[in-house]
């Protein structure tokens, strides 16, 4: 097994230098045209990013709906804003909007468009973003190319740029102002100003868009044509890849076995590169409504339970490391080590779960939980059958619940039908963009990937609302610390593995995964052999 993982992470450690091809592609002659077709391995149906803050909406949607700003290599990039500045105070950050810029639909895109969104989408529904923009109190447009956010409490400019890759698409007003938001039409058959616009969704079977001739970067795109497949099937997929049907799939899309074969493949790039804004942790989600579960104890004695090591050595392969609380090692000078840890141990967590007054009963179990999956891709469902055995070892029968991704989402978040769950949840260049929605109470109800969980903590919330205003960066770093080490004290979720994300890429792609979110980037500088 040793032996196993060393090969797979020398494998992984080579083709994760894939950056190379893109940059040998910029010395090649660029070939324009052709389609490139891409692996989804679940759809949301919903493709607004406004609306919903998703790796499965960004893939798609990232390359029709622009952010106002984009992170690259050498740090934050101009979009669709171009200039940006804030106050000594923090309370007002102006930003400069490029001119010139059309909607799909041939409508010019303006101020009026970044205020509509910010303060009726990204304010009030965009899953990340409600707790972020809490304080918003309103967005002026002195012209048409200025926008100003006005916060009653202060924004960390730094804060506010690393949530604008993610969190900063505008809608355009035109077609939305007057309609239910949540039921337009165009959250399934987007009108963004990127350089590919929608034509078609069949349901269960693929997305497409084609190239915006009126694209404000002159001379993009170079491609024609994007397709994106649904392939639920792993084995599947990777058989598009190898067939040359697809050219790339992200995400982990398929086994981590077929990671593995295909690294050895010359005629694909495999790797890591390009997510480093998408570090991930595979969770444990607990329903606070159950009684059982709201006792801290029991969780406690659930976490000692979990072997973390043996499920990153079989399910991850070793490309993972153990969770430390909702910030990951990516986090930087906002992480840090200094946290309660829950060793495992099956024998002291029986003997917590007497303690709490769990006896094993005539059954042979202590009580029986209905856990839901998230259907993101093999490990995620690895996890949930390795954690069911887990618990069953120390007495706790699980029922595993497969569901599609509506089905997870609104039983999860929505619905609260569930004890347990997991998924993935990603950290996004800053605590406050996409983590802290997980543990703060009052987010807006059936919001996914927010706490849904019946978990409240009023010293949490005031850490976290304190944490978000802070402007020194020493002192929020300080604050994310024992923000991290109260979440591993009461442990509402449990953020077991960070692990980063992995591609499998055709080497007919050229200039792919040349930012650090380039998954869910625009793709414009994109192109294939043909």
């Amino acid at each position: 097994m040793k032996q196993h993982l060393r090969s797979l992470g020398l494998a992984l450690a080579t083709a994760g230098a894939f950056g190379s091809a893109a940059t040998m592609a910029q010395a090649e002659d660029v070939q324009k045209g052709g389609t490139a077709v891409i692996h989804m391995i679940s759809e949301q149906r919903i493709l607004n990013p406004a609306l919903r803050a998703s790796t499965g909406v960004y893939n798609i949607t990232g390359k029709i709906m622009e952010p106002l700003i984009d992170k690259s290599y050498d740090g934050y990039v101009p979009v669709l804003a171009t200039e940006w500045s804030s106050s000594d105070d923090g309370l007002h950050i102006t930003l400069k909007l490029r001119d010139g810029v059309n909607w799909h639909d041939g409508k010019p895109f303006t101020c009026d468009d970044v205020a509509f969104s910010a303060i009726e989408l990204w304010k009030k529904l965009l899953n990340y973003s409600s707790a972020l923009q809490a304080n918003l109190e309103t967005v002026d447009c002195p012209d048409p190319h200025t926008a100003v956010f006005n916060y009653s409490k202060p924004m960390p400019m730094e804060l506010f740029l690393a949530a604008m890759p993610d969190l900063g698409h505008p809608v355009p007003k035109h077609l939305y102002e007057g309609t239910d938001i949540l039921k337009n039409k165009y959250n399934t058959a987007p009108v963004g100003t990127g350089p590919f616009k929608f034509v078609e969704y069949e349901r269960g079977q693929y997305v497409m868009a084609v190239k915006n001739e009126d694209y404000w970067r002159e001379g993009y795109p170079y491609l024609d044509r994007i397709v994106w497949r649904f392939i639920k099937d792993k084995s599947a997929a990777a058989a598009a890849l190898e067939a040359g049907e697809v050219q790339e799939s992200g995400f982990i899309g398929v086994s981590m076995a077929d990671v593995e074969r295909l690294s050895k493949d010359d005629r694909f790039d495999v790797g890591t590169k390009g997510y480093e804004n998408n570090v991930a942790h595979s969770t444990v989600e607990f329903n606070h409504r159950n009684p059982i579960l709201a006792d801290l104890k029991v969780r406690q004695a659930m976490y000692h339970g979990l072997d973390i090591d043996y499920a990153i050595k079989t399910i991850m392969r070793g490309y993972a490391k153990p969770g430390r609380g909702p910030i990951p090692t990516a986090g930087g000078a906002n992480y840090t080590d200094d946290v309660p840890t829950y060793a495992y141990d099956p024998e002291l967590a029986k003997k917590m779960l007497d303690e709490a007054g769990y006896p094993v009963k005539e059954d042979g179990y202590r009580f029986h939980l209905r856990h839901r999956p998230a259907p993101w891709g093999e490990y995620t469902q690895l996890w949930a059958e390795y954690y069911a055995q887990a618990m069953k070892e120390i007495g706790i029968d699980v029922e595993i619940l497969t569901n599609d991704a509506p089905g997870f989402l609104n039983g999860v978040y929505r619905d609260h039908d569930f004890d347990t769950a997991n998924g993935w949840h990603q950290f996004r260049s800053d605590p406050a963009v996409s983590t802290m929605v997980w543990l703060r109470s009052g987010q807006p109800e059936g919001t996914p990937w927010t706490n849904q969980f019946g978990w409240k903590d009023e010293e949490m919330d005031k850490m976290i609302d304190e944490a978000a205003s802070e402007l020194d960066p020493a002192k929020r770093a300080e604050m994310y610390h024992a923000i991290q080490r109260r979440e591993m004290e009461e442990l509402p979720v449990i953020f077991a593995i960070e692990h980063p994300f992995i591609s499998v890429t055709s080497k007919k792609l050229h200039n792919h995964h040349n930012t650090p979110r380039w998954n869910s980037s625009s793709w414009y500088d994109l192109w294939i052999e043909q």
